[in-house]
């Protein structure tokens, strides 16, 4: 019985091998860390390797993971914590975190992108917003000072809450109460050559109103799709109308070159009775479907010729994240490095088995890594306006067709 159990466990890790590897160097996998009962940095290493994910990104500069995964060739994406953005304004203090989080694990760990904060424009914190730009600034000043900002990108995470408008795509725009905000981050952007990352969960918007939203549509499945009637583009999945819409907002205010990057979606494959959407098969639906359409290397309808990178969240499920059932399983491994799902084709690999690591902190968190839930729920009445609109009205007018 035991031997049938691992070789179950076996097909279907190779299934997840075989669906992340195969040439896909736009896909990457977030790693955090929220548990108390995750594999040791140095079985992660295996793991990673074996599913074939060539980046990782984490939620701080975790030493323990970035000298376990020295001179293995994955790329990382390393994060200055929320907490830690008022100081980033101190040159001294942004040069120290350079020095001890990046320049002390190159060029063995593939250190290429630093994040600073965490969706922090839609806290409706003031100073944390005042604080965001400088952060970066002064973070980039520390790499140019060590002679590492051709190597090395400096951006932040948003969420998708900072649209104000999304249907159709085209008309994408962001809340006029952030533009003097996310003006200036862009102009950043541009001047440094760094991207523009955005957290994108069309499961929210599934789970907000699962009667009127197809599933179909958001799990990449066979349907009907959705017109632009500005542009007459088609939109078969909400993921790709949502990246549009915000090339769209970066176009409306003079940044439409800026390269746009998923750092977080995902499908929870566990939930609370209130929970609509949060199952394994939808899960292994979403995030296979999205694998699968990341091989074809094919871009959204608005930019068919340019790279996506999308990071899938997450690598494990972390059951020390507060908030509801699902916060605790958007893993694609269970703690034991076993598959939570099969995701549906095959290559060859090792499981990694549990470990000890650091426990998280029990209480709230503003470092960043908040739940996601709570992060959707900052401005529930926008998140339902951006993610939901676009979609439902033209359903509304095909029902009357």
């Amino acid at each position: 019985m035991e031997l049938r159990s691992r070789r179950r466990c076996l097909i279907t890790l190779l299934a997840v091998a075989a669906l992340l590897s195969g040439g896909v160097g736009s896909i990457g996998v977030n790693y955090g860390q929220v548990a108390n009962n995750l594999p040791t940095p140095d079985k992660v290493v295996q793991l990673v390797r074996a599913i074939g994910a060539t980046r990782v990104k984490l939620y701080d500069a975790d030493p323990r993971v970035l000298r376990a995964f020295s001179n293995t060739g994955v790329e990382f994406i390393v994060g200055v914590r929320n907490e830690d953005l008022g100081r980033m304004k101190d040159p001294a203090n942004a040069r120290t975190w350079v020095r001890d989080n990046v320049q002390a694990y190159l060029p063995g760990t593939r250190v290429c992108t630093i994040t600073v904060g965490n969706e922090i424009l839609t806290f409706n914190n003031t100073a944390m917003s005042d604080d965001l730009l400088p952060a970066m600034q002064g973070v980039h000043e520390a790499l140019v000072a060590s002679g590492l900002d051709k190597q090395v990108s400096v951006t932040t995470a948003h969420s998708l809450a900072t649209l104000q408008v999304s249907y159709p795509p085209s008309a994408g725009a962001f809340r006029k109460d952030l533009l003097p905000y996310i003006t200036p981050i862009l102009d950043f952007h541009s001047r440094t050559g760094s991207c523009f990352l955005i957290n994108a969960y069309p499961y929210f918007a599934y789970k907000a109103d699962p009667k009127h939203v197809p599933i179909d549509f958001v799990l990449f499945q066979p349907n009907r799709g959705i017109t632009d009637p500005s542009t007459n583009l088609r939109y078969d999945n909400m993921l790709f109308a949502q990246i549009d819409a915000v090339y769209a907002a970066l176009g409306s205010v003079g940044y439409r070159n800026l390269s746009v990057q998923i750092s977080e979606t995902g499908w929870p494959s566990k939930g609370d009775a209130d929970e609509a959407g949060a199952t394994t098969e939808n899960a292994r639906k979403y995030n296979g479907n999205l694998i699968k359409l990341m091989k074809q290397k094919k871009g959204t309808p608005m930019r068919p010729d340019w790279d996506l990178s999308i990071y899938v969240f997450a690598l494990f499920n972390e059951n020390m994240k507060l908030g509801p059932t699902s916060e605790r399983n958007y893993g694609l491994f269970n703690p034991d490095g076993t598959p939570a799902y099969a995701l549906g084709i095959t290559n060859s690999t090792t499981t990694a088995r549990g470990g000890g690591g650091s426990t998280p902190p029990a209480g709230p968190r503003i470092d960043g890594y908040m739940t996601i839930s709570e992060a959707a729920n900052k401005d529930a009445t926008r998140i339902v306006a951006v993610t939901l609109l676009w979609i439902i009205i033209p359903l509304m007018i095909w029902m009357h067709v």
